[in-house]
């Protein structure tokens, strides 16, 4: 009788006395910053689904999705944000503090949009 692990296609090697069962860890993309803060999120809010991923093993394909389109965005919005603000070269040549200041608030600004739509949304999805 074959074990669950040989049904499912797994293999031993015989090491001396023991078999020992021929292991692999599947190669998974980097995930960035918005990537590890949905899946702190899924981890304290939505654990159930948090475990359905993990579990079918697409967790880490679904926090790279969120991480791609979140960086997208931002991408998007930042452009945006400093016509809005006045942000330009010049200012940052003439006063880098005040440029800093106005680049450090826009992106908190960005960021919160990130949360509210791509993060928190997944309450939404369910």
């Amino acid at each position: 009788m074959k074990s669950l692990f040989e049904q499912n296609g797994g293999t031993y090697t015989k090491v001396g006395d023991y078999y020992i069962p021929n292991l692999t860890v599947l190669k998974c993309k980097p995930v960035g910053k918005y990537g590890m803060m949905c899946s702190t999120y899924l981890k304290n809010h939505l654990r159930v689904f948090y475990n359905t991923l993990f579990i079918s093993g697409k967790l880490n394909d679904y926090l790279v999705d969120i991480d791609r389109q979140a960086n997208e965005l931002k991408d998007n919005l930042l452009p945006k944000y400093k016509e809005r603000y006045g942000i330009t070269e010049q200012l940052k040549s003439e006063n880098q503090i005040e440029w800093v200041q106005r680049m450090n608030t826009i992106s908190h600004q960005i960021d919160e949009v990130i949360l509210n739509e791509l993060i928190y949304q997944s309450d939404n999805d369910l």
